[in-house]
């Protein structure tokens, strides 16, 4: 399994908190024009929190630094080969963001109290376990990013010690 980091960036919105998503450049070879975090494999000798760092600045222009690690959630093994480790990043107010344009399409700070929903739990003949997907922006986020972010929630808005590592992702994610 080749490793891989995602920030899970929280920032401080007019509204409350939030969370950094991206939506992939539709031009990409892999999960072009889906939802996620700003994330991808580690470099030779990096940690997840350095990658996930790393790309934050990559992606989306912001830059933070180890400091501003609030820590990790469960790692979550994809159906494409990758270990992906989430790393909680606290952002504050976070500015003006620039997407990188070749790999993201556009970058949205959506509301915690948009984010911590129930899920939609649906189920495939090809898996035992449930497809999770949430709700977003009038469309759909699926897992991978689906499971990080509801775990996110459940975690820091709820204060459950939920686990996703069981929660599926759609056919379409396992290349």
């Amino acid at each position: 399994m080749r490793q891989a980091a995602v920030a899970v960036c929280v920032t401080e919105e007019p509204g409350g908190p939030a969370l950094l998503v991206t939506r992939r450049a539709a031009r990409l070879r892999a999960h072009a024009g889906q939802w996620a975090l700003p994330g991808g494999r580690l470099d030779p000798g990096e940690t997840p929190v350095q990658a996930a760092l790393r790309e934050l600045t990559e992606e989306v222009g912001l830059e933070r630094g180890p400091d501003d690690v609030v820590g990790l959630l469960d790692d979550y093994v994809t159906r494409s080969g990758y270990v992906m480790t989430p790393v909680v990043v606290w952002a504050g107010n976070a500015g003006e963001l620039r997407p990188a344009e070749a790999e993201v399409a556009a970058v949205y700070r959506v509301s915690l109290t948009d984010l911590d929903v129930d899920p939609v739990l649906v189920t495939i003949p090809e898996s035992e376990a449930p497809v999770i997907r949430l709700p977003l922006l009038g469309g759909w986020v699926h897992a991978p990013t689906a499971a990080v972010v509801y775990q996110f929630c459940q975690v820091a808005c709820r204060g459950l010690h939920t686990r996703v590592a069981h929660l599926e992702q759609p056919v379409f994610a396992w290349r």
